[in-house]
Formats: structure tokens, sequence, C-alpha cells
């Protein structure tokens, strides 16, 4: 990469999120080096092309319905900003019902045109091994970022700032939880006492649960991913084959646990812990899985409490290289310790195709305004942009950061009791309103 440089910022990474930062920079003025290595004589274990903006799983951008769906409000906050990946979406569609599903082929032979044809984009078929010492930067290089570059990264931000697998327990929204059944109460009453929601079993729910368990149908790990079993983040499934009592005596322990219906420890307990800072979100302590997603929401609603839950996040286990980011990136996705580098799309811990490009987004757009020489405010929490960005850079809890698709559990609560059927559509209008007077502003 010798030379005289012509480029105002290089992004590294030609997924979905460098690919629409790369859009929004050009658009604002600015010139841009976007680097891909796929094309360059190299390739990831998932892609099968050198497209830009490659789809590696489905072909859905999930539901498209602005009024009662997070990622749908999202799908309608990107279209305002003119995203790049939301257009080639549109004229690429497929049916799917209420969901945006495109024609993965046209999609990305879409966004890799509009990218060449960009006077201000020059795609570069690179591998790039090191994180740049100087000048303005932008990392996207996704959940499977090479090998090199992922060490550099790593002696960039310290050793355990990056993860190289999710070990995924399922998020669970705290209003869906019965608290007529369930309590708030730490083992022992340690620190606050009341730290943990408690979700009892008796000893025949317990052997039904794990009966049911060790029945259920489970995914397969893909060829490429690899993913070690670590005792820490054992799948509750297997940590059930070990033997009937495992569990019982391992994260659904009751012991110093006095449930106020009984007065007596229960059987067997499903905890959860509060998993952002507001408290909307409750993490299942110690259930990552690899059951399938129907049969983790039948299964796991079965449990005492969680009749009804409704899930922010599901479980898993699988490949993924992503940061700490919350500790190690400011409010406009920059890394603390080196200012000129960005971070963008999955590798910062979001998930999902939509969220990783509108990160993307994101992190073009502050760059054009650090460029540019203007202080841009973060989009408000109250919106699907603001909601996603402020987990990603610090309302998420640190210690148990993991990649999180956009929910509505991650936006500041509606005030007061309203009915559910009521409270997706205030979510929504509220979001409408602030992106409005952010875009004016």
């Amino acid at each position: 990469m010798g030379g005289r440089v012509t480029h105002d910022i290089h992004i590294i990474g030609g997924g979905l999120a460098g690919s629409e930062a790369a859009w929004q920079l050009a658009q604002a003025g600015y010139k841009v080096r976007l680097s891909e290595m796929r094309g360059s004589g190299e390739m990831t274990p998932a892609h099968q092309s050198d497209r830009l903006a490659e789809l590696v799983c489905s072909n859905s951008f999930r539901s498209d319905d602005a009024d009662s769906n997070a990622v749908g409000l999202l799908h309608q906050e990107m279209r305002a900003l003119g995203s790049l990946i939301l257009t080639q979406g549109d004229i690429h569609k497929v049916p799917a019902g209420s969901a945006l599903a495109v024609d993965r082929d046209g999609f990305a032979d879409g966004v890799t045109a509009a990218l060449e044809a960009h006077p201000n984009i020059t795609i570069v078929r690179e591998r790039v091994d090191t994180l740049p010492a100087e000048g303005r930067t932008i990392i996207a290089t996704g959940p499977l970022t090479a090998p090199m570059l992922a060490e550099s990264i790593g002696r960039a931000t310290g050793k355990d700032s990056l993860a190289f697998f999710d070990a995924i327990a399922p998020i669970v929204h705290r209003e869906s939880i019965d608290m007529e059944t369930a309590w708030f109460q730490s083992r022992w009453n340690k620190g606050s006492g009341k730290d943990y929601i408690n979700c009892p079993m008796s000893k025949e729910q317990y052997l039904e649960f794990h009966a049911a368990l060790m029945a259920g149908e489970k995914t397969e790990f893909r060829e490429w991913e690899n993913v070690p079993y670590f005792e820490g983040c054992m799948p509750i499934e297997v940590m059930a084959e070990r033997g009937v009592d495992t569990l019982r005596y391992g994260p659904m322990k009751g012991v110093g646990l006095d449930d106020p219906r009984t007065g007596r420890w229960p059987y067997a307990v499903v905890q959860l812990r509060q998993d952002n800072a507001s408290g909307t979100l409750w993490n299942m302590v110690g259930f990552q899985t690899k059951l399938k997603y129907a049969e983790q929401v039948r299964l796991f609603r079965t449990i005492p409490g969680l009749e009804n839950a409704e899930f922010a996040r599901l479980g898993g286990l699988h490949r993924n290289t992503f940061l700490r980011s919350p500790e190690l990136l400011d409010g406009t996705l920059r890394l603390k310790s080196a200012p000129n580098i960005r971070f963008a799309g999955q590798i910062t811990g979001c998930e999902g195709y939509v969220e990783s490009a509108a990160i993307g987004m994101l992190a073009g757009r502050f760059a054009a305004a650090e460029i540019a020489g203007i202080e841009l405010p973060a989009p408000p929490r109250e919106t699907a942009l603001g909601a996603l960005l402020s987990h990603i850079t610090g309302e998420a809890e640190i210690e148990t950061y993991q990649p999180m698709n956009v929910n509505f559990g991650l936006f500041p609560p509606i005030e007061g009791r309203t009915k559910k059927a009521d409270r997706k559509r205030m979510y929504t209008d509220r979001a409408r309103a602030a992106l409005k007077d952010w875009l004016a502003a």
C-alpha cells in the first residue's frame, strides 16, 4: 500500500458493514479505499464468491414491519438515511410475507456494481494483516476476521478483548416473566440480595425438563467453525448428558435460595441475571445451547415463570470474532486507545445483516463528520439506530457482553402500564418522532 495517499479514509472489509460505511462516506464527498481480501486469491470458509456484501446464510433481512417490530423500524430509519444496503434490498426483493427477503445473487451484484461505479470509491483486492498505525480507518471484517488481523487487533486492545466464539444464553424480556411464580433473590442473599430472578422447579418438573432437554433437536456445527467446548461455556444439553443431577448441582442448583411461597429451597431453579443497565433484558444463566430455535422456545416456556416468555435472543454456540465493545469503543465507535480507528459491523458485537449494515452506516457518518470538523451527535436512544449503538458502546453489561440483534428491550422503556398490543406501536411512534428531530438538528 505504498505510494501517495489518495484517500480520506481506509475501510477494511467489504461485507455489509464495510459496503454501507463506504457508501455513506463516498456520498458525503470523501475518497474511500475499500480493502477486501476476497478476489486477491484469499477466501473465507463461509463465502462463495468475491462479490461485496455477499449473504453467507439466510437471504432474509427479517421483518419489514416498521410499526410493531424493532428490525422493521431499523429498516425504515436506514432508508431515511440513504442506506445502500436497504436500497439494493428493496430493488432485489423476493416474496416473503411481511419480511424483506432478497435474491442473494442480484443483491450482491447490485451492491458491488454501485460501489464499483462510485467515483469516490477505490476497491482494492488485498489482505490486510495489521491495524494501520495512522490514518483514519474503519475495521469491518466481520465474524470471520482473518487470523493475522485478529491477532493485531488483540495486541492493540488486550489479549482478552476478542472473543473467538459465541457462548450465547437466551435473553428474556423482563416484562414477560411471571413474577407471581418467580422471585428476586441472590444465592445466600449475597450482593444486593436481589440480583437474580429465580424460577423454581419441583422434582417432577425438573425430571421432565431434563428428559426433554436430552431429546430436543440440536443444530450441528458447520465444518469450518471448529468451536471448542470449554467448561465455562458448555451447552446445557451437553451438561445434561453427564447425568440426571449434573444441572441440579450446576447452573440449576437451588441451594441458598428460599422460595417465598414455600419457605424452602426448590429442587432446582433457573436463574436470570440482568443483562442491560435499564433492566429490561434478563439472561438465562448457564443456558448456552445448540438446541434449534423452535425447540428452545417450546422447552424454555415449560419453565415455571417463563410460560409466556418473550425472547430478545435465543441461545447458541458458534464461531464468531467480536470485540468487548462496551469497554473498548467510544460513543462514535472509535477505539479508545487509538481514535483513528473505528470498528463497524458484526465485529462490534451486533448480530444480523441489517444490524451490521446499520453500524457500518453510523461508523461512516461519524467518520464523515469528523473529517468535516463537525461533531455529529449520536442518534437518540429512542430510535432503533440509537438503541443499537448505545448497547454496543456502553449500555450492555461488559462482563456478559455477547452479540445481539436489535429488539425493543434495548430501547428506553415506555413509562406506565400499557397493553402489550399498544406498547410496540408506542415504541415505534416515539422512535419516528425522535429520528425526525435528530435529522432536523
